[in-house]
């Protein structure tokens, strides 16, 4: 851990820049972007039943949208109040009065007519919900009944039938932590959490490269480093807030770098509200655009490395730090005769990038005194994840930018709580403070007084499927538990993760409001408890930042009266309790503040913890930057160099490789058909326009992309995107993508993969059932 302390929020310039302009017309005005003050204006209106409990949320809680950790409307990073449109649109979640009793228990089939934007809109679960197979209705049922019905099942079937599941929109360090607790008491290790299909290729790779799981620096890092890369990252359009930072960055005169097969114009320009001078003019954010094929970041960083090493042929020193390689990394010999045995022609091939501009960003580097590496899901969903990001700390490894002012690898987090989960335990690989192996087994056995389970649970995508597995089998998943969550617009192959969903006994769908996934059937009943938001918890709850910054968000008064709903760590503890009377000793949490405190002993490194009482409340561990003085958290204290081969793409002749992207939304949440920043709906599919004109098509046409995994009504949306590749909205094409294949390390699920594009008209014009069949058949024999 770092012995430098954060030392706190930084001022912005005063005076104006006008270089980083992007227009002197005021507002923006005949371009195409968000509009902050009518979205804002929208957001109260929405809101204007609740408006004074609103306005204390925003200005006392910390917020529960993105992990960049602003409480009230203040965070550590720069001085004066920070609020963006993502934070807004999730606060209707919080005001939103119970559903109507005759919305609730209408029949199934009027409630599957609604998507999940509509069904937000209904309002709040008020109290627990049955449906039993058959039933046409949800009906009412008391929560000594479910709980009771719950434990029933828990205790008929084997430990290894039951998993859990914990999304992270809002939910509290303390819930985490309960639920890990509690699963591991009834014996199972089958617990998962949203990072799973985020960010844990991050983790498994910082791991092994450097020893850490989460950002070894802080925002307060991206203010006058010489080079701030957005890898895979759209920060503008997902973690609004940060243009901020990116704003004071270019005020410091450093250069931002975004490498992304789509030149993304949020990064490109953005009209911060916050700040007048860019809400007036709007700021020039990316100095460049390196646009990499999808899943070409490999190549691409193999030949960024390749150059460096031919660079220190002609001139030692010129490219590589060999005094930090020398005291703090391992491989590097190893690292180096890899990449020297790379074929140029096979790389810029695989990149999408040329040998020259290759060069361009390895010179650039070279010549950086410091810079800090952010990156994001395109970096992590692909089935080689973790190679991706240990490929990123490689650089950082040769050219000494770890553990210090100005320098670090940041995975920058989507959701405000997600980070704390593994930390807490809720994984199948994690512990408290540490792993599911060895004296972390032991040391986690002392402190809770009973035995862990002996078995290595599964991570969520594997107990979905593991539905499906005979009845007799001691894996078949008959109760999965999932707060919050929808794997029906999160997962790959929608229809098939139905028919998972739909082959479990019992589902329990403990949230605040009802979402596509509650309406699947079960074999023997679905269940719906109602959660309390973080901001209704008593005592209180904790979220753990991006940059590990430990916030703690008062319970505020005066919201919708939800009178039955429950905090969610009370309602694993109660359920433990139903299921034997034995654990209250285990489990004998009164108070958010007894949590807290077990936690501080459990997770040594979030000692003060147990201190967060007060509103404003917040500490960071570890320090301003992990790995201080370039000493990673390793065995022998040094890094690890990685040599990365090249994965194999697996584009055939005549197919495009797509991807997914978000757009004017937050996670599975959409709040606008059309995306602010470049005009494109929900079905338009973004590609090269000179790979449209190829195909003969033009702008608006109607299209099917298609591949043996399913197929995608869109229009053509000519945008500037490398040749060759295609993106789609997340979760419209997610029918596009293979279900069961997960990155071997970290078990995140395959979000890309290669895809035909035909006109509709072409495609519908044959009748045959076999035509997509044996369209794929015939392209895919002829190989690049």
């Amino acid at each position: 851990m770092g012995r430098t302390v954060h030392t706190g929020p930084i001022r912005l310039p005063k005076q104006l820049d006008p270089k980083l302009w992007v227009s002197k017309v005021p507002f923006g005005l005949g371009h195409v972007k968000p509009h902050h003050i009518k979205d804002t204006l929208k957001i109260a209106w929405d809101n204007r039943d609740q408006l004074p409990y609103a306005y204390r949320i925003l200005t006392q809680g910390v917020c529960d949208g993105c992990a960049l950790g602003v409480s009230g409307l203040y965070d550590r990073t720069l001085e004066g109040p920070h609020l963006c449109t993502t934070r807004l649109n999730v606060l209707r979640l919080n005001t939103m009065p119970a559903i109507a009793p005759d919305h609730l228990h209408q029949e199934i089939g009027e409630l599957r007519k609604l998507d999940s934007t509509a069904l937000r809109k209904l309002g709040r679960i008020p109290y627990p919900l049955i449906r039993r197979k058959g039933e046409k209705r949800f009906s009412r049922l008391s929560w000594d009944d479910a709980l009771g019905m719950i434990a029933d099942k828990i205790r008929s079937i084997d430990p290894k039938q039951l998993a859990f599941y914990l999304t992270a929109r809002g939910i509290t360090n303390e819930s985490y932590y309960a639920a890990a607790k509690i699963a591991r008491l009834l014996g199972t290790n089958n617990i998962d959490n949203a990072s799973r299909i985020c960010h844990s290729p991050s983790k498994t790779a910082l791991k092994r490269s450097v020893g850490i799981g989460a950002s070894s620096c802080s925002y307060k890092d991206w203010i006058g480093t010489d080079v701030l890369i957005f890898w895979g990252s759209v920060a503008a359009n997902n973690q609004p807030v940060s243009t901020k930072y990116m704003y004071a960055a270019k005020r410091k005169g450093t250069k931002i770098i975004v490498i992304n097969p789509y030149y993304e114009p949020s990064m490109e320009q953005y009209w911060i509200p916050s700040i007048p001078e860019s809400a007036l003019f709007g700021t020039k954010i990316a100095d460049d655009f390196y646009q990499v094929n999808i899943g070409g970041d490999i190549a691409f960083m193999n030949g960024v490395m390749k150059h460096w090493f031919e660079m220190e042929e002609q001139a030692p020193g010129s490219a590589v730090d060999h005094a930090f390689v020398q005291a703090h990394a391992n491989g590097y010999d190893a690292l180096r005769e890899h990449v020297r045995k790379q074929d140029w022609e096979l790389l810029e091939r695989s990149s999408g990038l040329s040998r020259a501009r290759m060069l361009e960003f390895a010179q650039l580097l070279a010549g950086a005194k410091s810079a800090v590496f952010v990156w994001s899901m395109g970096l992590t969903q692909h089935r080689f994840g973790t190679d991706n990001i240990s490929q990123v700390a490689n650089l950082a490894l040769l050219r000494g930018f770890l553990g210090r002012e100005h320098c670090g690898l940041m995975p920058i987090r989507g959701h405000s709580g997600v980070q704390g989960s593994g930390e807490m335990g809720a994984d199948p690989f994690s512990l408290p403070g540490g792993e599911f192996k060895g004296e972390d087994i032991a040391r986690i056995e002392r402190e809770w007084g009973f035995k862990l389970p002996a078995w290595q649970g599964d991570i969520v995508g594997v107990s979905l499927e593991n539905a499906l597995l005979p009845e007799t089998h001691d894996r078949k998943l008959k109760l999965f538990y999932t707060s919050g969550g929808n794997f029906l617009e999160t997962m790959p192959d929608p229809d098939f993760v139905r028919k998972c969903l739909e082959s479990v006994d019992i589902r329990v769908h403990q949230d605040i409001v009802l979402n596509t996934s509650t309406l699947a059937d079960a074999k023997e009943a679905v269940l719906v408890l109602p959660a309390m938001t973080r901001y209704e918890q008593p005592g209180g709850g904790t979220s753990t930042s991006t940059e590990r910054m430990v916030y703690y968000s008062p319970q505020i008064e005066g919201g919708p009266a939800i009178g039955e709903a429950r905090a969610e760590w009370q309602i694993y503890i109660e359920l433990a309790r139903r299921v034997n009377p034995e654990y209250e000793t285990q489990v004998a949490f009164r108070s958010a503040e007894e949590i807290r405190r077990e936690i501080a002993r459990t997770v040594p490194y979030y000692d003060g913890i147990q201190h967060l009482s007060q509103r404003g409340d917040v500490f960071q561990w570890g320090g301003a930057w992990l790995c201080e003085g370039g000493i990673c958290p390793t065995k022998d204290g040094r890094g690890q160099l990685i040599p990365i081969e090249l994965p194999e793409l697996r584009k055939p002749e005549g197919h495009f490789l797509v991807t997914t992207r978000r757009g004017k939304q937050f996670n599975s949440m959409i709040y606008s058909e059309t995306d602010p920043f470049n005009g494109a709906d929900r079905y338009d599919v973004l590609m090269n326009e000179t790979d449209a004109q190829s195909l003969g098509l033009k702008p608006g046409d109607a299209i099917v992309v298609y591949n043996r995994h399913g197929l995608m009504h869109g229009r053509v949306k000519p945008v500037p995107v490398q040749k060759g590749n295609l993106e789609v909205h997340w979760p419209e094409g997610n029918g596009l993508i293979p279900k069961g294949v997960y990155e071997p390390h970290a078990g995140i699920p395959e979000y890309n993969t290669s895809v035909i594009v035909e006109k509709a008209e072409t495609f519908h014009a044959f009748k045959d059932t076999k035509y997509v069949e044996k369209r794929i058949a015939e392209l895919e024999t002829e190989m690049e």
